[in-house]
């Protein structure tokens, strides 16, 4: 569902296989509410510009559009979660302020629709995907993030990647186990 906005407690449609990993309301939550309310962060999600990569059925950027940001651009390259996407933005009655990039994610750097300095970038990849690394410097390389932007990065808490030096961590929550 939907936590708040204009689309609050609209139900969402989500994958019924183990492919794709829906966002837990309980995080997306506690992430808005990190957001809004945090000393440490200083973007303001009304008219931002946001980049949900690895969307699935796009519950993140859903509850953005709902919270009155500019625009939203979903990266999923899942046919099965891109119907479930499309299904739930024609459910929501969105005519605009979102774009759909049917691609896999490490094409990013060859794809022009995505435009330049995000003001956030979220990322919930498969707890199984070993090419975070490379996916950061994408992010860099191709300048996809503000310099005041921000990157949130869902993971498996086992997982040890190494943050690139190019990035400043902020905060670190652990949600059972993510």
């Amino acid at each position: 569902r939907i936590i708040s906005g204009k689309f609050k407690n609209k139900k969402l449609h989500f994958p019924k296989n183990l492919k794709t990993r829906p966002l837990k309301d309980s995080v997306r939550e506690n992430i808005f509410n990190i957001l809004k309310h945090s000393n440490k962060i200083e973007i303001q999600i009304k008219n931002s510009s946001i980049v949900d990569l690895y969307a699935g059925a796009g519950s993140f950027g859903l509850e953005c559009l709902s919270r009155d940001v500019k625009e939203v651009t979903f990266v999923e390259n899942y046919s099965h979660a891109i119907k479930i996407l499309k299904k739930n933005i024609q459910s929501l009655g969105l005519n605009n302020g979102y774009k759909i990039l049917e691609e896999n994610i490490f094409n990013l750097n060859k794809y022009s629709e995505l435009k330049k300095n995000y003001d956030l970038i979220f990322a919930d990849p498969p707890y199984k995907e070993e090419k975070i690394d490379k996916l950061l410097s994408i992010i860099i390389e191709m300048n996809y993030l503000k310099k005041s932007g921000l990157l949130i990065l869902h993971r498996n808490k086992l997982d040890q990647e190494v943050m690139s030096t190019k990035f400043d961590i902020i905060e670190e929550r652990f949600y059972g186990i993510s």
